[in-house]
């Protein structure tokens, strides 16, 4: 049994793990809540670890520590969606927790899954039970009891899976969404298949490869619900390192800020505090760090010319020089199809990234856009619930200040846009582009890539699916009664303004036969009808 673990056997376990997760990958995918082609969980994961695993074959790394701190960084930029970033976190803690050590035995390798764990949480605003954190943090603890009984790294490891295995499988209980859609969580899934394929490689067991595409066992699939976010509000959006001179608890400065603001990120070490945060009251959150130590940096702002520029996020892996501010505010919007890329860089979005839907982009690929875009303050628009994450992730890592909108729809990242008055201060912009956003009610149609059940309705593969607000709205045979009932639906509200962003599988002819369709439901209305060039969504219509 393998007692300790050094630099190069942890390399070797994150390779394995990454090898694992890109051979299941599909099998994650397929326990995505909603039957719509875009369950990615699985896919994130794979290419959010798959970074790290590029980085790690570069170099032999033979202390412990500089193999994790070089799996950290590189999983921290590459970390896709939601459950990309949380890994990413709880790989941070790890780092942390290991540093300066050449080796670990099981106690060391217990205390850094605790310390993942706990940066993990630290991180995200409003931690559900019953998802990848629940099995990461109940994995953990049953790993520093288990160390108590043997200071093994292997025997710990090994414990450690079987509670994360039994946790995972209550996450069907803990969740409503999952209990209704009979699976279990598919970023814990992820994370037991990352902890057996670390397990596996400290064995020396061989290396999978890559399954086939297929779907999962149907026991596994899921039915049918819908995956809600939450909500962030935004201020004055404050950074600075502080140089730690005394031996307060960075805690008391956390529980401060909390109360002072939100989208709070601080990370501390011996000799620094790093934070971000948004908040009304930037002088006073200045004034309590300097009761830590000596502000090393803080951010400001100067006015500039406005410039735009369109900026694609597929560019070379090389990092380029940040760009030097010209203008007070910049735009970077996440979208797919390019008639909506079109759409943004018309309203002065800087930078489009390629991305949405089934492709999830990276916190490497926002950052280096974000970096491009000349100004002091960058608003994101990351338009995908599953994609707010990832570019909350550049705000410590940007050379300039970053303001994530946390728009979930395109829709809602143009009424942002047409919110923006680049001669009004920082935070009557955010609270005008969070305002426009939350009044647009977004519908979608799509169709069934999988046969699913939902509150007892049969929902069949090739059914025609329309969401509104991210709710299941209807389901039919025909695209055109689909759209009839929304529409009449939609007429309820009485919508002054209605866009209608046709895909890339619909003709201009079809197109024309929605317009009429919303015309006569809602006639009052000022009816727009462009091609939007998205895939997956057959339409997205957007009423205010």
């Amino acid at each position: 049994m393998r007692t300790t673990i050094d630099g190069a056997a942890f390399g070797q376990m994150i390779l394995h793990a990454a090898a694992s997760i890109n051979a299941q990958k599909q099998s994650i995918n397929d326990l995505n809540v909603f039957p719509v082609p875009d369950g990615d969980t699985g896919t994130n994961m794979s290419l959010t670890i798959g970074t790290a695993a590029a980085e790690l074959k570069k170099q032999p790394l033979p202390a412990v520590s500089r193999a994790a701190e070089v799996t950290a960084s590189a999983l921290l930029r590459g970390a896709r969606g939601n459950s990309g970033v949380i890994l990413s976190l709880l790989f941070r803690g790890f780092s942390k927790a290991v540093k300066d050590r050449g080796e670990i035995d099981g106690g060391a390798l217990a205390a850094a899954f605790s310390e993942g764990v706990t940066t993990a949480y630290g991180a995200v605003m409003k931690p559900a039970e019953g998802t990848i954190l629940t099995v990461s943090r109940l994995a953990a603890k049953r790993a520093v009891e288990a160390a108590a009984e043997n200071a093994s790294a292997e025997y710990v490891l090994v414990e450690c899976i079987a509670a994360a295995k039994a946790a995972l499988a209550e996450t069907i209980n803990q969740n409503p969404v999952l209990k209704k859609a009979g699976v279990i969580d598919a970023g814990g899934k992820g994370y037991v298949i990352i902890l057996e394929g670390m397990l596996a490689a400290l064995r020396g067991e061989a290396m999978p490869e890559a399954a086939p595409e297929g779907a999962a066992p149907a026991r596994e699939k899921a039915d049918f619900a819908a995956f809600d976010g939450g909500d962030i509000r935004f201020g004055y959006c404050t950074e600075f390192i502080a140089q730690r001179k005394n031996q307060k608890d960075p805690r008391l400065l956390r529980a401060f800020l909390s109360e002072l603001g939100d989208s709070l990120v601080l990370v501390d070490d011996e000799e620094i505090i790093k934070v971000h945060v948004h908040t009304n009251h930037p002088g006073r959150v200045l004034e309590e760090a300097l009761g830590y130590g000596s502000l090393l940096t803080v951010k400001v702002e100067n006015m500039r010319e406005q410039h735009t520029e369109i900026l694609e996020a597929e560019v070379a892996s090389e990092s380029d020089e940040p760009a030097e501010p010209e203008k007070k505010y910049g735009f970077v919007a996440v979208c797919a199809g390019e008639g909506l890329a079109a759409v943004f860089t018309d309203l002065g979005c800087d930078g489009i990234i390629q991305g949405g839907q089934t492709m999830n982009p990276s916190t490497e690929d926002i950052l280096k856009v974000i970096e491009r875009t000349p100004s002091e303050i960058v608003y994101v628009l990351p338009n995908n619930k599953n994609i707010i994450m990832a570019a909350e992730q550049c705000i410590p890592l940007a050379h300039r200040r970053v303001i994530v909108v946390p728009t979930k729809t395109v829709p809602q990242g143009i009424a942002a846009m047409l919110a923006v008055c680049m001669e009004s201060d920082e935070e009557a912009n955010t609270a005008a582009m969070l305002a426009a956003a939350e009044k647009v009610k977004t519908a979608q149609i799509t169709y069934a890539a999988r046969d699913s059940e939902f509150d007892g309705a049969d929902i069949h593969a090739g059914d025609y699916l329309a969401l509104l607000g991210g709710q299941l709205f209807g389901t039919d045979r025909s695209i055109q009664a689909l759209l009839t009932k929304l529409a009449a639906h939609l007429a309820e509200g009485r919508p002054e303004f209605i866009n209608i962003f046709y895909g890339e599988d619909v003709s201009a002819e079809d197109a024309e036969s929605a317009r009429r369709i919303f015309e006569a439901a809602c006639p009052s209305a000022e009816l727009g009808v462009l091609s939007g060039g998205q895939p997956v969504y057959y339409y997205t219509i957007s009423a205010e």
